[in-house]
């Protein structure tokens, strides 16, 4: 009899869903840059707490708390809940949400990391604050038209490895175009927001000197090791230093990959097609 009852919690262990690493997935926020998107703007801001504002031609997107506060964060979300946001665009109730959270980027995080993320956002502390609505022109309010956008330009699905490819540029590809989502701020976008993927990251028109393009057109100039010390710490070949927007990206994300990922960014940058600046 109790080897009968040792075999069959055995077996229901076996399909219960296997717990994440919260210790990886702390790295993998890292490498996600969620900090930055989560954080409001100003010293002494409680990480994650959502609050940090990002304009566009549509309006102003604020980043939400997703810390597991039950009422003001996303305490009451299930694993489930989670994995179909990033996966899929949606929140808990099944409306869309709005591109300016890169789950086109997001929808490629394999499952076993998106476990290891959800692990990690489930220890933050929890914080109070209310998250704050976003401040849209009126026609783009309509949450319903999204599922129009989705359904012309979004195509969820985990990454999926080329077998051909070496193991390296595979790795590359995944940091660049899932976890790091590059392309959402690299890439030029048509007048719908969507980006142009024939484009992608040939950089993007815009005050000052826009968004760089980061293919082997603009970054033949530069040796593996010094895009690889920029990554790290910001500095340019001639010394020159980061912007702020970048530089933020460097300090939080980044500079906190691990040597062998940075090696995989910079090889995937190499192996990119030659595009012409779209700054030009």
């Amino acid at each position: 009899m109790a080897g009968l009852l040792l075999l069959g919690l055995t077996f229901w262990a076996g399909l219960a869903p296997a717990q994440g690493d919260p210790k990886r997935g702390e790295y993998l926020s890292k490498a996600g840059g969620c900090l930055g998107c989560h954080t409001e703007a100003r010293q002494g801001a409680v990480p994650y707490a959502g609050g940090r504002a990002l304009e566009t031609p549509f309006g102003v997107f604020y980043g939400p708390n997703i810390t597991p506060h039950p009422q003001a964060g996303i305490g009451r979300w299930t694993e489930a809940n989670f994995v179909r946001a990033l996966r899929e665009g949606r929140r808990p109730d099944g409306a869309h949400y709005y591109p300016a959270f890169p789950y086109p980027s997001f929808t490629r995080i394999v499952d076993a990391d998106l476990r290891d993320l959800w692990a990690y956002l489930r220890l933050l502390p929890p914080s109070a604050r209310e998250s704050r609505p976003h401040e849209l022109r009126w026609l783009y309010r309509w949450r319903l038209l999204l599922g129009i956008w989705k359904w012309l330009f979004f195509t969820p699905g985990a990454f999926v490895a080329e077998p051909q490819r070496p193991g390296v540029l595979n790795r590359g590809a995944y940091l660049v175009q899932a976890l790091g989502h590059c392309g959402e701020c690299h890439t030029p976008r048509n007048w719908l927001g969507a980006p142009k993927q024939d484009r992608f990251l040939a950089g993007v028109k815009g005050d000052d000197d826009g968004v760089p393009n980061l293919t082997p057109a603009r970054l033949k100039k530069w040796s593996d090791g010094e895009l690889k010390d920029f990554l790290a710490n910001g500095l340019t070949p001639d010394g020159d230093v980061a912007g702020e927007t970048m530089g933020e990206v460097i300090r939080n994300t980044t500079s906190q990959l691990a040597p062998a990922d940075l090696d995989a960014v910079v090889a995937y940058l190499r192996s990119l097609p030659r595009l012409p600046d779209e700054r030009k």
